[in-house]
Order: structure tokens, then C-alpha cells, then sequence
């Protein structure tokens, strides 16, 4: 939940400012072993919708202190940045839970985890972005970028799922259509799916208006609807395997992050989600959507990940892809976190997390901010380029005790496939006049390739059986009773029938 719509905190400029005063300089990392591990946080207490929020480096211990009060319905007492409550320094203190294993909470509304292969679509929202260009690498760079967080950003997306990468591997362990409470998934259970070949399915720059100065978790679930429509998945099966990363430009501070009372760097969360701040769920006539909170990290230098990994130059971006890979990991295990209680974090129906955890209970929360030890932090090598992750808690790890892992065999999916195909009313149509109808179709595998046939079709009409599109000119008369049918690879089908009406004028 550390870096998540259940807000996944990295600390932000104010802890660097504090360990300035004080002269004590916080970790990028903690330990991983289990005597120095850091004290964990959630940044979430009373914004419940602040999913796998990425606390700021050095915030962990105020903030777990805040949730912990939150939890059992007390007021918690201020605890200084870089501070437990026993006076020592942020990162030593021992999470009671963090040990503990991820389990199943269900799913909402039918969706636990992210099935398919993963696609990531990032939109750059606002015209504070500056004027837009590409760079030798077809990636968007933007004018107001000064930092250059943009194409760093599509390249890891890009990259993820290369290079027989097993990173994203441990997220494969986990699956839905479990029983609630379960810790590990059986054969044949529909699991996470692997991004082969990258994640990265589409850039927009919205520049049709500045963002807000300090947008509202409901502004930015706002932003996601908008961007699904943009890109075209106009439905919910289109959504499916989908999150939208909604970054926002410098000096923005997007549901209070880089201020006092937003100790974290993004989080994640999904439009149904009544506990969105600013006016609650977002109605969305595309489907529900997952999405995250990315602000501009650059903003908020070491408490969001700069230099966490390497040095000097090298590691000016680095928070980008440490953030970037937490709330990744965390939507694609926890697609749509519910909380009925809009004031508690702990689910009511979700994907894969432990309640009552300190550190926030998701797969990135259980291992922010490792700097030693078998979990800590490293440079993952993607065909395009080299990246800073963290790593995310595997169940099975450790002969099944759990652990933070960077490298798992990527388990398959074997499950059988699904396909739907989308209603098509009756038509009409007039002799002779060209026409076009286009057919919708989804596999619940999407590296999937679907084909399209068709029977009863007027003469003169004909479908693709690449993309489903009728097209042609009718060449006579009458009423046909038409069957579409889309087929995959597997031979798992869907099918839809229709009338088509074809008259002289």
C-alpha cells in the first residue's frame, strides 16, 4: 500500500529538510534483516483510498505510528520526522506484521488480480507539461520535464517483461479465484499475468487544460476515465488488464504529496472506490479503472528514491522507477482495493495483502526501502536500459516462511481462456451504400490472438477476420439473421447474433 491509491508514501522534501537540522541523514534504504527492519507506514490513516502508498524515505515511523492510532481509533501523538516514538532513528524500529503472509481478499466485483499480460498506459496531465517532442527512442519528452522523469519513466514500462526478466516474475505466484484467506494458489488458478515484450501500451499528454495545483484523489480517477476514453478501451473488458499511471507536473502537489500532511510519493487505487477525497467514487462509463497517483518525484530528491540505488548523477532518477515498480507490482496484485469502512485500510473484497500490517500490507509496502540484505534494492536490466526496483514480497519465499524477492520463476497461466464478445443490435442498411460495423471482442489471455468469422452476412458484406470489421455494399434486399463468432488460439470462443435489415432506400 506504500506507494498506492491506499497511498504508497516516500518521504518528501520535508524529511530532507529535516535531516538537514538535524544532521542526521536518512536512509534511501533500511535494513532487511528482520533486528533493524524499517518501521513501517502506510500514510494512509483517514485517507482510506491511499492504496500501496509509498511512504517517503525517513516518514516510516510517524506515519506507522498515525495508522496504528487510526486503526484502533485513537488520536496519534506528533512524532518527529526522522524520529520513532522511542527517540531513535526512522528505519529501526521491528513492524510486528511484516513477516506475515499475503493472503486473498476475494476480489471486487469479480477482479482480485490482473490476469492478462499487464498494460501500462502513462498520461502526462496538464499543459504545465510544456510543449511536447520525441526523443531518438520514439519516447515523449516534454519541455517543463527538467529533470527528464518522462522518458525515464516509459523506458522502465517499456522494458519490463524483456530480456527474460524475472523481476516481475514474483508477482506471477499470485492469482484470484481463491478462497478469501488463502496463501498460495493452487494449479490451474488464473495467475498474474506476465507483461512479455513490455508493459508500456500507450503515452498521452493531456494538454487540454493545467492540472490543478493540488488535484484531489477524485480528480485524478477523473483524469483515468478520461484517458481510457481517449485511448479507446470504451468498456470494461477493454479495462481489465489496464492501470493508467497519472503523473502530474512539477511544482503540482497532487493530493497533498511533497507537503506536511502528504508524507508519501504515489499510491494507487481504482475509480469505484467510495473513499476517494474530493467527492468520492467517479462514475465511469468505461468500466472500473486502476489507476495511481504519480507525482513529479523529482520535486521531493532523496525522500523519493533519488540516489537510493546509485550514486551521483546516475541516481538522480532513480526514485522513478523504485516508486514506479512498487505501484506497478502493487495494482497488478491488488487491482480494485475496497474498503467499506471509508476510514479503514483493511479490504473488504481485493487482491493480495495482509491486514493490520504496519508497513500497509501490499507487495510493495512489505519491502520499501530495503538498502541490505537479499531484499534490498537493486538495477534491474531491461532491453531498454538499466533500472532501479525494489523488490516485492513473495509468500513462497524462504521454503514458504516469505521474504522480499527480485527474481522468481515466472509462473504461467493454464487456466482456460475466456472470450466475450460485445452485443451487437439489429442493423439496417440500404442497397448499394458502403458501410462499416466494427465488432468488439476480449481474451482473458491478452497475448492472445482472436480471430473473426461470421454466417448469414448480406451479400455483398464481408468481415475481417484480422480485426472483425463488416464492411462492403449490399447487394440485395431482405432480412438476415447474422452470427459473429471471435476465436482464439486455444479454440475458446464467443459468439452473437443479430438481424440485418437491408431495404431499397
Amino acid at each position: 500500500m506504500a506507494f498506492s491509491r491506499r497511498k504508497t508514501l516516500v518521504a518528501g522534501s520535508a524529511a530532507v529538510a529535516i535531516a538537514a537540522a538535524t544532521a542526521v541523514a536518512l536512509p534511501a534504504f533500511a535494513s532487511a534483516s528482520a533486528a533493524s527492519a524499517p518501521a513501517p507506514a502506510t500514510g494512509a490513516a483517514a485517507h482510506a483510498y491511499r492504496h500501496g502508498v509509498f511512504p517517503r524515505a525517513g516518514a516510516q515511523a510517524h506515519l506507522a505510528a498515525a495508522a496504528s492510532a487510526a486503526a484502533a481509533g485513537q488520536d496519534g501523538q506528533s512524532v518527529q520526522d526522522g524520529q520513532d516514538d522511542q527517540g531513535g532513528l526512522a528505519g529501526q524500529g521491528k513492524p510486528a506484521n511484516e513477516t506475515k503472509p499475503l493472503t486473498y481478499h476475494g476480489g471486487t466485483g469479480g477482479v482480485g488480480v490482473t490476469t492478462g499480460a499487464p498494460k501500462v498506459y502513462v498520461i502526462y496531465w496538464g499543459s504545465q507539461w510544456g510543449s511536447a517532442a520525441k526523443d531518438a527512442h520514439g519516447y515523449t519528452t516534454l519541455s517543463g520535464d527538467t529533470a527528464g522523469m518522462a522518458p525515464r519513466q516509459q523506458a522502465f514500462f517499456k522494458g519490463l517483461g524483456t530480456k527474460g526478466e524475472t523481476w516481475s516474475g514474483v508477482m506471477t505466484q499470485y492469482c484470484q479465484g481463491v478462497k478469501s484467506g488463502a496463501t498460495s494458489c493452487p494449479a490451474g488458478s488464473a495467475h498474474i499475468g506476465y507483461p512479455t515484450g513490455g508493459a508500456l501500451a500507450g503515452v498521452w499528454y493531456d494538454d487540454s487544460a493545467a492540472a490543478p495545483a493540488s488535484a484531489s484523489g477524485n480528480q485524478i480517477a477523473q483524469e483515468a476515465v478520461k484517458a481510457a476514453q481517449h485511448f479507446g478501451n470504451g468498456t470494461t473488458a477493454a479495462n481489465r488488464n489496464v492501470q493508467y499511471v497519472i503523473t502530474s507536473p512539477t511544482g503540482t502537489t497532487p493530493d497533498g504529496f511533497n507537503t506536511p500532511n502528504g508524507d508519501f510519493c504515489a499510491w494507487h487505487d481504482y475509480t469505484g472506490d467510495p473513499s476517494l477525497d474530493g467527492g468520492g467514487a467517479v462514475t465511469s462509463a468505461v468500466g472500473p479503472i486502476a489507476f495511481t497517483n504519480m507525482p513529479y518525484l523529482p520535486d521531493a530528491g532523496h525522500s523519493c528514491g533519488a540516489g537510493a540505488v546509485n550514486s551521483g548523477a546516475a541516481g538522480a532518477l532513480d526514485g522513478v522507477t523504485i516508486v514506479g515498480s512498487h505501484e506497478y507490482a502493487e495494482t497488478i496484485t491488488d487491482q480494485f482495493p475496497y474498503s467499506a469502512n471509508p476510514n479503514s485500510p483493511v479490504l473488504t473484497s481485493g487482491g493480495w495483502i495482509t491486514d493490520n500490517d504496519s508497513t500497509g500490507g501490499e507487495d510493495g509496502d512489505k519491502c520499501a526501502w530495503v538498502r541490505t540484505g537479499p531484499g534490498a534494492g537493486f538495477d534491474l536490466g531491461l532491453a531498454t536500459g538499466s533500472f532501479p526496483v525494489q523488490t516485492t514480497w513473495s509468500n513462497d519465499a524462504n521454503h514458504g516462511a516469505g521474504g522480499c524477492q527480485g527474481a522468481h520463476p515466472i509462473v504461467r497461466n493454464t487456466a482456460p481462456h475466456t472470450v466475450t464478445i460485445g452485443h451487437i443490435a439489429n442493423q439496417s442498411a440500404v442497397v448499394g451504400r458502403s458501410l462499416r460495423l466494427a465488432v468488439t471482442a476480449h481474451d482473458s489471455t491478452a497475448t492472445s490472438h482472436l480471430g473473426y468469422s461470421a454466417t448469414g452476412l448480406p451479400a455483398g458484406l464481408r468481415i475481417d477476420a484480422r480485426t472483425g470489421a463488416i464492411t462492403g455494399r449490399p447487394t440485395h434486399i431482405g432480412t438476415y439473421h447474422v452470427t459473429v463468432v471471435a476465436k482464439d488460439e486455444t479454440g475458446a470462443s464467443a459468439r452473437t447474433t443479430f438481424t440485418w435489415t437491408v431495404r431499397v432506400h
